[in-house]
């Protein structure tokens, strides 16, 4: 066959490979879409996980998920196609008829398991510059400092001399970190994006993952724990809060009193209560027990990003895309009618951007307030005015932290380097870059 006949059928020959079904590139993005939600590890309905080919072939409840060559038969096919009730995905509307057709052409070709080799998790991340921290936390006895890094949590001494820990996980991602409160445990959440979120329970001391559980079709935001260490809270970008029981990793519920992404979320001081935000606008105070929405805390403005409580009071400080940050009584005396804006304590400075870390000191003095200005601005908490500035960061600033002394705040963001300030007055005590570079900085040398 002559060469320009082979050049006019090569794009032919291109429709013809890509028609043959794939796991991987056509039934792996419906799931995450459309099933992963409620089908994970750590909430599966009807015992059903969708999060790999080996889980959902093995099914749940009812039977295997497919039957390789009969699509028909498969309950896949019955299920989304309403023949067996109720129909899928449930409460949602109808698969769109291309999806279907996708899912039947593969199960009808012999369902074939085209899945990527997955990178063992105990292959170290090579790091060749500086990642964007997204997360940082100072353990309760002040010793050390986690920090987020590419598929795991970096430990490092408290003053960046020394990486004494690399916690890998699944995640691509680590967008939050919380230690209990006697620093036996750490929470993780992230994710990687538009496959999987991952919420990871750690033992500080072993250095060894407790629990892992995967749940929706994309990053997790704001993990938190409960002060009695009872409860772990993360949102999602399916406008859901998943609790998790920390001591077994087990989801207690979920909520969707959202109407868009949850990006934080902070436990009351009895552990009872908590308070998680969202793109939405809302600052919704939910019981810890069984997931019953209470009500709003706040009037709706802007989305929000963040949330800090107060050490010893249920009040919290709220900030996001209009600037302002926002002090909060969490609780709504009676008489107060709802939906105003009663419960409003203070109103503190805008800032020059909007708003993505917020952190209250250990001793309730001071308030920091971090986002996309290249300043960090610490407000006396009691006054509401401006106490310090700390400067040094060239961009976004997406972590920040109080030492558990209240003298210290880390901050990190995009350049990847952690500073830490005296925060009476923001004089830089010292910076490091966290991740272990194969090239230039050594790794956690404090600069």
């Amino acid at each position: 066959m002559k060469p320009q006949i082979l050049w006019m059928l090569a794009p032919l020959a291109a429709l013809v490979l890509a028609a043959e079904p794939s796991f991987d590139r056509d039934i792996r993005p419906i799931l995450q879409k459309q099933c992963q939600g409620c089908h994970n590890p750590a909430g599966a309905s009807s015992d059903l996980d969708v999060t790999a080919y080996a889980t959902f072939a093995k099914g749940g409840k009812r039977g295997p998920g497919f039957i390789a060559g009969k699509a028909d038969e498969s309950l896949t096919i019955r299920y989304v196609t309403g023949a067996m009730k109720p129909r899928m995905p449930m409460g949602q509307a109808e698969l769109p008829a291309a999806d279907i057709d996708r899912l039947r052409a593969w199960i009808a070709a012999g369902a074939v398991d085209d899945s990527p080799a997955v990178i063992s998790d105990n292959s170290p991340t090579v790091y060749l510059q500086p990642p964007v921290i997204t997360a940082l936390r100072w353990s309760p006895d002040g010793q050390r400092i986690a920090v987020s890094g590419n598929r795991e949590v970096l430990v490092h001494m408290a003053d960046g001399s020394k990486l004494v820990q690399r916690l890998a996980g699944k995640a691509e991602r680590i967008l939050s970190i919380a230690y209990s409160a006697d620093g036996k445990t750490l929470i993780a959440g992230g994710g990687t994006p538009a496959q999987f979120g991952e919420v990871q329970i750690w033992d500080t001391g072993a250095g060894k993952q407790r629990h892992a559980a995967t749940l929706t079709n994309d990053t997790v935001f704001g993990a938190s724990i409960a002060p009695d260490g009872s409860r772990v809270a993360v949102g999602c970008t399916d406008n859901t809060v998943h609790v998790f029981e920390t001591s077994s990793g087990k989801e207690l519920y979920k909520i969707g009193n959202h109407e868009n992404w949850v990006l934080a979320s902070v436990f009351g001081v009895d552990s009872k209560r908590f308070v998680s935000v969202s793109k939405d606008r809302a600052a919704k105070l939910i019981d810890a027990a069984s997931g019953a929405f209470l009500e709003n805390v706040n009037i709706l403005r802007s989305e929000l990003n963040a949330v800090a409580r107060h050490p010893n009071k249920d009040v919290v400080v709220l900030g996001g895309e209009d600037r302002y940050p926002y002090v909060y009584n969490m609780d709504r005396p009676k008489n107060m009618k709802i939906a105003d804006d009663t419960t409003l304590i203070r109103k503190l400075d805008r800032q020059d951007g909007p708003i993505f870390a917020l952190d209250w000191s250990a001793d309730a003095s001071r308030i920091a307030v971090a986002g996309i200005a290249p300043a960090v601005n610490v407000y006396d908490a009691e006054t509401g005015k401006l106490a310090a500035q700390c400067r040094g960061h060239a961009a976004g600033i997406y972590a920040a932290a109080f030492s558990p002394d209240g003298k210290k705040l880390a901050t990190g963001g995009f350049d990847g380097k952690i500073r830490i300030y005296d925060s009476a007055n923001c004089q830089l005590m010292t910076s490091f870059i966290p991740a272990p570079l194969s090239a230039g900085t050594p790794a956690g040398g404090a600069q």
